[in-house]
């Protein structure tokens, strides 16, 4: 029953109470008392009675013009003769009693309307149990149909996707076919049956598939793969056929099923026994995608972050036979991104997309979306008209770390304890070669942490080398070692610091071929964790092979602390200065590093950061400017020195005659004097 239908029911149900209460109260409180027809008679004998009404089977007598009695009446013609005797009797002592056969409710609105209302009512309920039944029985039937949502009108575009370009590219391949599929058919090119969208959360693959549906103009069918798994058996499978024969009804069309690893797992990892209803989901799916029907209209477009665990089968050629994967974006891709999401924003003269795609290193493109929202939140909070630098630079810390939180208590104890922390990090950063430059040192608590140390990659390199990952062990391990020599004792705050230094100490050694005993043996898979598939998974190297694994991880570990443990000895004043400046003003970023490092006092740290503090207010992008300027500047010196010595070479090359070998010439073959022998 429907939520209209129970309010009409209900309201009229409460009307028929009310009018029946009013009836009953009416009565009550009008009437008189009620006795035996039998007592009637001696109460009109003796003239206590001056009128009688017969009303219907009742007998109601008046005196006065008000009921004084009520009795029972058979309206027997022995009743009435003995009714009219008794008024005889009365007029006999001298008493007047008048006798009428009149319905006082006789012509009036509420006896006509009562009767009406009550057939009124039974005709309702009756066709409301008639809908709840027809309605009952229509779910019954319609439960196995697919829930899938139909759009003929998506508006998102291919430029309302940014930062990967040679994703696009793929995919405009499919919005060719379906826009003119004869310009392949007649060259015998098969279009992919099915699209597979690959990559981390938050990079674009449902808006990808949007967009081809936009740029195509066709039909857009959206399904997400736990819609079609149920607790009863046979539903997903006729879901699936009811899918796809709707899908026929509107070919060429897409039908994009988001999150497909839900429906799509690898068969035969069920725990335990029993019917999988599951696997029959995924039987059904494999046979529409390519079976015996034809579905050549049709393009299966789905999108996951777990494409590991899909059934083989799935993947296939015939069904997902291309995969796209869909990476994070580098710096032109995050700059591009931005400006997508700022089309609609009122942003600052002085923001430069450029220093923002170099600021958000790491980003998906839902964290560049959220970061610009965030910022503008700021904004508005901060009844500003356009979003600046202050706010998007905020917004940045906001989506790494969480929001600051200057109000919470601290003790002294603790934020000492937090300064060494975070000052050993940041030197231990700054003396490492291949660590990180370091951006931004604060003890101020954001999220969970209570303090942080922000370093910014130059580039987005996607190898790390041995030497990094050495250093970078030495970084984070420099929070702990910064405890063990100024506090002489150590806390909990390293313990996001030592979980991430052992898990990349073993994966040098057991899936990076970086422990020259282990050898280039990998003994670990990268790879998630599938329970039905990995349950039965056991170790393949030895308890001796386990041991040496083991040693290697703490002998990494360990070095990285003996030289951390180096390093910040020799530094001490540094680390004692950076601990006092971090206290004394909670936040400093690279200009007071280095400058500390170089060996300046903590007077003139102070003297420089009131300098800036204003010029900061206005825009905190300035130190990242004067840095990428200046960077820029000795790259464009250094490349200028490099063209320099290469044309010197050249000419003296030229001027001795001799002709270097090109890349594809090779130094003709000197004899072989053992060979001639």
């Amino acid at each position: 029953m429907s939520k209209t239908a129970k309010i009409v029911l209900w309201t009229i149900l409460g009307i028929v109470l009310i009018i029946i209460l009013v009836s009953v109260l009416t009565s009550v409180l009008s009437g008189g008392q009620t006795i035996d027809y039998t007592e009637v008679e001696q109460h009109v004998v003796n003239g206590e009675i001056d009128r009688i009404v017969v009303d219907d089977y009742n007998l109601i007598c008046y005196r006065d013009g008000r009921v004084v009695y009520e009795a029972t009446f058979g309206r027997s013609s022995y009743e009435i003769e003995e009714l009219a005797n008794w008024i005889d009797a009365a007029a006999a002592n001298g008493h007047q009693c008048t006798f009428t056969f009149t319905d006082p409710n006789a012509g009036s609105f509420v006896s006509y309307l009562i009767p009406i209302i009550g057939v009124v009512l039974v005709c309702v309920v009756f066709w409301l149990l008639i809908r709840q039944t027809q309605g009952g029985s229509s779910k019954a039937m319609s439960f196995a149909k697919t829930k899938a949502r139909v759009n003929s009108n998506i508006r998102v575009r291919f430029s309302d996707v940014a930062g990967a370009e040679e994703e696009k590219t793929e995919l405009a391949e499919v919005v060719e076919f379906l826009k003119s599929p004869r310009k392949f058919s007649d060259l015998g090119a098969r279009i992919p049956r099915g699209i597979l969208l690959v990559g981390p959360p938050g990079t674009g693959k449902t808006l990808f598939a949007k967009a081809v549906a936009g740029e195509a103009n066709v039909p857009f069918f959206s399904i997400s793969g736990s819609d079609f798994v149920e607790m009863f058996v046979g539903v997903g499978a006729s879901r699936v056929r009811d899918l796809f024969d709707a899908a026929k009804k509107s070919q060429p069309c897409i039908v994009f099923i988001d999150e497909i690893d839900a429906v799509g797992r690898q068969r035969g990892t069920g725990l335990g026994g029993g019917h999988d209803e599951r696997e029959q989901t995924l039987n059904q799916l494999l046979v529409q995608m390519d079976g015996f029907e034809s579905n050549e209209g049709i393009i299966v477009m789905a999108a996951t972050n777990r494409a590991d665990i899909l059934d083989p089968a799935l993947l296939r050629p015939g069904r997902f036979d291309r995969q796209i994967h869909v990476n994070l974006p580098d710096v032109r891709g995050r700059e591009a991104i931005l400006k997508v999401h700022a089309r609609n924003k009122p942003l600052a003269p002085d923001v430069n997309f450029k220093i923002l795609s170099r600021m958000t290193s790491g980003f998906s493109g839902a964290d560049l979306e959220n970061l610009l929202n965030e910022a503008a939140i700021l904004a508005a909070r901060a009844n500003k008209k356009m979003i600046g630098n202050k706010e998007l630079f905020e917004g940045i810390n906001k989506v790494l770390l969480g929001p600051q939180k200057k109000s919470r208590l601290v003790t002294e104890s603790d934020k000492r304890i937090t300064a060494y922390h975070e000052s050993g990090h940041a030197i231990i950063a700054k003396l490492c070669k291949h660590c990180d430059p370091v951006q931004e040192v604060s003890i101020i608590a954001r999220g969970m942490a209570a303090g942080y140390t922000m370093t910014r990659p130059d580039s987005d390199d996607n190898h790390m080398t041995k030497a990094k990952l050495t250093d970078l062990v030495c970084e984070l391990l420099g929070g702990r070692v910064a405890e063990e020599l100024v506090i002489k004792d150590v806390s909990t705050g390293a313990s996001n610091d030592l979980q991430r230094v052992t898990e990349i100490a073993r994966k040098m050694v057991t899936e990076w071929g970086m422990s020259d005993r282990v050898g280039l043996v990998t003994y670990q898979s990268d790879s998630p964790i599938f329970l039905g598939r990995d349950m039965e998974a056991h170790n393949t190297y030895s308890e001796e092979t386990a041991n040496i694994i083991d040693e290697e991880v703490h002998k990494i570990i360990e070095s990285a602390h003996e030289r951390a443990v180096k390093l910040l000895t020799e530094n001490r004043k540094v680390l004692d200065n950076m601990a006092r400046v971090l206290i004394e003003r909670e936040t400093i970023y690279t200009e007071e590093v280095d400058k500390l490092l170089e060996g300046a006092s903590v007077e003139e740290i102070y003297q420089y950061m009131d300098k800036y503090e204003k010029q900061e207010e206005e825009n905190p992008f300035k130190r990242f400017i004067d840095q990428e300027t200046e960077k820029a500047a000795h790259e464009a010196a250094a490349k200028e020195t490099a063209n320099a010595e290469q044309a010197g070479t050249d000419v003296s090359s030229q001027e001795s005659g001799v002709k270097e070998p090109g890349p594809s010439e090779k130094p003709e073959d000197k004899p072989d004097d053992k060979k001639d022998e």
